[in-house]
């Protein structure tokens, strides 16, 4: 059996150099993302409560059927989000070393 030779992917760097370099620190890290995401998804929900309240008073229905549409929404992405990643970490923790 000829001996295979497998080719670097190329591009991706020097993984050490990533925490030093002052370009990469202005990349956001995973956690932020999720903890920026999250927080959005808080908002809007605090937004559709305020709507909801307003409604309750004699507000605008239309704006809290809005507001209520995208808080379903963003709870579904957010699922979503949530249940690939978990079928990513699944798929990486049945590979083998």
């Amino acid at each position: 059996m000829a001996d295979m030779r497998i080719a670097g992917i190329g591009g991706v760097g020097n993984p050490a150099a990533v925490g030093k370099s002052g370009k990469a620190e202005r990349h956001a890290v995973f956690d932020e993302i999720l903890s920026d995401a999250v927080g959005k998804i808080s908002q809007v929900q605090k937004d559709t409560e305020t709507a909801v309240r307003e409604l309750s008073s004699g507000g605008d229905v239309t704006g809290a059927i809005i507001a209520m549409e995208k808080a379903d929404m963003t709870f579904q992405l957010m699922v979503e989000v949530r249940n690939r990643l978990i079928t990513a970490y699944e798929e990486i923790m049945r590979m083998s070393i």
